[in-house]
């Protein structure tokens, strides 16, 4: 039985991929419904399935992102984009050869997509790496999220009974905790009444990178990062004398910065 990881970050969306996978290959294991682009990325390397359906943009990850890290820690994935694009992406899908479904999903564009997938599976090949590094420099900037927000300048944290301003280059990392976040900076920690999630579309993508799925860090407080012999990573801080574990599938993002 094939297995199989999906990631779409709207609840209803998810849901009607799902039923509509049902029908179109019922054989068909899901191993993971994913509502974010880390999720995915350590389900895939979790599972190793032999198909991915991703949504392109996801909080934190994008779905590019996860398709790149995944050619390292799951090479026979095949992966399917799910995306919302205009004519201009979609064009720049066919000339990479590279499978994709339009929202909303037509039945037999999926029937169609599930029998390429099917035929090749078992050949041992995923997506090519050419083909994908060609979609991320022609789409470029259409991969921020829809309606993303000008990316925040400062926060409101607090710790203890005292309410903080704190500015968000002054942030070392952010780590969730339960419902919440908590905040590090070189001088001690606060507490976010926001969970992490809800963090990663109001970030400077360029300057916070998800390195774990509850950890974000400022590339800025990163003083080095080695990898260990089981593939993850850890990284020394700046000002900060503890260190941060990066889980092995996020160090195939750090390797392409």
């Amino acid at each position: 039985m094939a297995k199989c990881v999906i990631a779409e970050d709207e609840a209803l969306l998810r849901q009607a991929l799902l039923e509509l996978l049902a029908k179109a290959w019922p054989e068909l294991d899901v191993v993971a419904a994913c509502e974010d682009g880390a999720s995915a990325l350590e389900a895939i390397a979790e599972h190793r399935p032999e198909v991915a359906f991703l949504d392109i943009r996801m909080p934190g990850l994008t779905g590019l992102e996860v398709a790149t890290a995944s050619m390292e820690i799951s090479p026979a994935t095949q992966i399917v984009f799910v995306t919302a694009y205009d004519h201009y992406a979609v064009d720049a899908f066919e000339r990479g050869a590279i499978d994709y479904l339009l929202k909303p999903i037509a039945p037999e564009r999926l029937a169609a997509t599930v029998q390429r997938v099917k035929s090749r599976t078992g050949q041992g090949g995923g997506i090519d790496a050419d083909a994908l590094a060609t979609l991320m420099r022609q789409l470029g900037t259409r991969l921020l999220p829809a309606g993303a927000q000008t990316p925040l300048t400062w926060i409101t944290a607090s710790s203890g009974r005292e309410t903080q301003l704190i500015l968000i280059d002054d942030v070392v990392y952010f780590r969730a905790d339960n419902k919440y976040t908590t905040v590090m900076t070189a001088s001690g920690e606060a507490l976010l009444r926001k969970p992490i999630r809800e963090l990663l579309d109001v970030l400077d993508p360029m300057t916070f990178k998800q390195i774990h799925r509850s950890t974000i860090v400022n590339l800025k407080a990163v003083a080095s990062i080695v990898r260990d012999d089981s593939g993850k990573g850890t990284i020394r801080l700046r000002n900060r004398p503890e260190t941060l574990t990066v889980s092995q599938p996020f160090m195939t993002l750090f390797r392409t910065m």
